[in-house]
This record gives structure tokens, sequence and C-alpha cells, in this order.
């Protein structure tokens, strides 16, 4: 009996994998991962520092465990070469294996920022548990009195979450974005503002409209030169500008991408018996529009779907509207963005409601596109979603 082989230790891996064998407890199940397979919340990594948290004290569940629980061969510090969709094998670090069914997990990298300077080389990245530990190290090791000074380029939801974390350990953060506020691409104006001010109060610096153009190396410190002609002085720099969905072995193998491995409604790819989920997969919605999601929501309910359909049983990825939860403490914040595409012609409309900032986002017809609301709670996100599509008054 051939496998089913997940490239991917991630949560979009685990949850396939946990899944699946809840409905299939016999089958063979090779997992392969370039890490050394630990299970690890990675939203956590941009919120463990006011925690005082190490590396390993965020590892939930060892790799040893996680093959015992799954019943898996679980392959860890192995890289993946190469997937021939045809032969149906995949070629590793590890040696040559057959598949029966193929799921890609393997998320996004960090997008790379063309920074100048002979500093450039130290800006650091923090996309899984061991860009955390480097760079809870490099603030370790800073010959700067305390407070460390932080400098964030990229004052999006990452951005933004890293300064609240960060402040809240006592660094000195500056957030620096090209934007004109914080937040811009998921959030109504009068929530960005509100996020600006609580992050103003715990010490954050802002340097909006305007980007990082290089890092200089000024003895054992870093300085930040902007475009504006301004500077920032610095003892760590970390980019938060985004990730981009690792397309590496999709180009390999000949799948059909875009911005990400595209995927139908069930999750199978432009190949047979091979599947992708989470930050590398561009989902498909009935109503044509296809899109990156990369939030948990969407992974575990595709991870649901696939691990069904990897049964046999063809089921298609339920993508519900969710709200995505800010993990900034001091401003803690529940949305749902409008489509892009939507901005342009539609508005935002604000109220305050028993202390809560509530947004709506209209599109240009009149019905309801988008929310925000800080603070949140469980209540008023449902009451928000169940507006969702309908105009004032329906």
């Amino acid at each position: 009996m051939k496998p089913i082989i997940i490239v991917g230790a991630g949560l979009a891996g685990y949850t396939v994998a946990r899944e699946f064998r809840k409905l299939d407890k016999e089958t063979p199940l090779i997992m392969i991962t370039a890490d050394g397979g630990g299970f690890y919340s990675k939203p956590m990594l941009s919120n463990a520092f006011a925690q005082n948290k190490e590396a390993q004290q965020l590892i939930t569940q060892a790799a040893t465990q996680m093959a015992e629980q799954l019943n898996a061969t679980l392959m860890t510090n192995v890289t993946v070469n190469g997937v021939d969709t045809q032969a149906k094998k995949i070629d590793t670090s590890s040696g040559v294996y057959e598949y029966d069914k193929l799921v890609l997990a393997v998320g996004a990298q960090p997008i790379r920022l063309d920074i100048k300077g002979d500093g450039a080389h130290r800006v650091l990245s923090v996309n899984h548990i061991d860009d955390y530990a480097a760079f809870r190290e490099e603030l370790r090791s800073s010959k700067n009195a305390s407070p460390v000074r932080v400098a964030i380029l990229g004052a999006g939801l990452i951005g933004c979450e890293f300064a609240d974390d960060l402040a809240g350990a006592g660094h000195a953060v500056t957030l620096i974005d090209p934007s004109a506020r914080a937040l811009s691409a998921l959030a109504a104006p009068a929530l960005s503002a509100g996020l600006q001010a609580a992050l103003g109060t715990r010490g954050v610096q802002f340097r909006l409209n305007t980007v990082a153009e290089s890092v200089v190396q000024a003895d054992t410190d870093l300085r930040v030169e902007l475009a504006d002609g301004s500077t920032v002085e610095a003892d760590v720099v970390l980019s938060a500008v985004g990730l981009r969905p690792d397309l590496r072995l999709a180009h390999a193998a000949q799948l059909k991408t875009n911005r990400g491995i595209v995927i139908d409604a069930a999750g199978q790819t432009s190949a047979p018996d091979v599947y992708a989920l989470g930050d590398c997969a561009e989902y498909a919605f009935p109503d044509g529009a296809t899109r990156t999601l990369p939030y948990i929501a969407p992974i575990m309910t595709a991870g649901r779907a696939i691990a069904r359909t990897l049964t046999g049983e063809r089921t298609e990825i339920d993508l519900k509207p969710s709200p995505v939860l800010i993990k900034t403490p001091s401003y803690p914040l529940a949305l749902i963005a409008p489509a892009p595409h939507l901005v342009a012609e539609g508005k935002w409309q604000d109220e305050v409601v028993n202390g809560k900032t509530v947004c709506r986002f209209y599109e240009a017809g009149g019905a309801m596109a988008g929310f925000g609301v800080s603070p949140h709670d469980n209540a008023i996100r449902q009451e928000l979603l169940g507006a969702l599509g309908k105009k004032t008054g329906e």
C-alpha cells in the first residue's frame, strides 16, 4: 500500500494528518519537514516576548510525540528536491518515495526587501521557530544599554503585533511603513488611529509614509536610512513586510500557480492526487475569485476537507467568513477586511457602542462587505458576521 505523504509539519500539515487519522487508522502516512518537526503555534511567535518565552518553551509536543500520536513516519530535517506527478514519486535528501496521494503544506517565505548598506545582512525576519530563537538571541546579545532599540519594517498585522509585544517586554520600538497609517490594508481608519494611539502609549514610535532604503553599521549599532531623508538608530532591525507563498516545489512539479498554488474547491492542485493548503495555497471561491488566506480558520477548514477527500470522499472546502483576531493586547482587534477591489467605491461607517469602536464597510451597492471592532468579544463578532452581505435594515 503506497503512503499518503504530507510535505510540511506546521499547523496545515499536522491538521491534515490529525483529521485523516480520525478517519483512517491504517493507511501509511509519511510527513516530511525541513525543520525539527516539533509542534508549536506559529501565531505565538509575535506575542511571546512580553511573556519572556524561549523558543523551546513554545513547542508543545516534540516530533517523536507527534509521530506516535499520528501513527506516522515523521522525517525531520529533510528537504524535498522535486515531485514527479506522473510517476507519483517525491525526491528528497533522504531518498525517493512513491505516494498514493500528496499534500503540500509548505507555507510561505518572508518577502525580502531590496535594502542597501553594509548592515543589510543584519535585517532579521521571523517566520518560524528557529527565526524566533535567532531574534531572541540578537536582542539578548545587543551591546546597547537597556532598552534595546528595535526598528520594525512594516506596520501591518505582524509588524503591529511584534511592536506591541516587544514594547510590552520593555524594548524601544519604531515602526516604519510606506502607508499613512498602521494596519492600513486591513483595518478601518478609525481602528488604525485607535491602534496607533494605544501603541503610542507604550512608547512605540511611528515613521509613516516612508520606507527603509539602507541599513548602515555604526560600531555595534545600526542606522536605518529612510527615503524621506531621516534616520532611525537601532540595535536590531526586524523585517515584517509580509509573506509570499512558497512556490519552489510547485514550480519544480509544474503545478499551476498564480500568487499561490492554485487549488480547486476540494483543495486539489492541477495534478491528480496532489493537494495543497495553508499559506502556500490559493483558494477558489464560488464566484470564481481566488485568494490566498494566511489565517488559522481557513487552514483548519481546508485540513478537515482535504483529509476526508484523501479517504476517497471528495469534500469541498467550506470557506465561511471568519474574523481575523489581531494580537495587540493594548488594542485588541477583530476584523474582516473588505476585498481590495471594493475599497475604492465603498465607505466605512464608524460608531462607538458600549465603549467599543465598531466599523462597518459598505460596498457601492449598500451591502456590508467588511467590519472591524475593538475591543471585541464573541457576541459582537457573531452579530457583525450575521450582517455580512446585507444592507442596512435587512
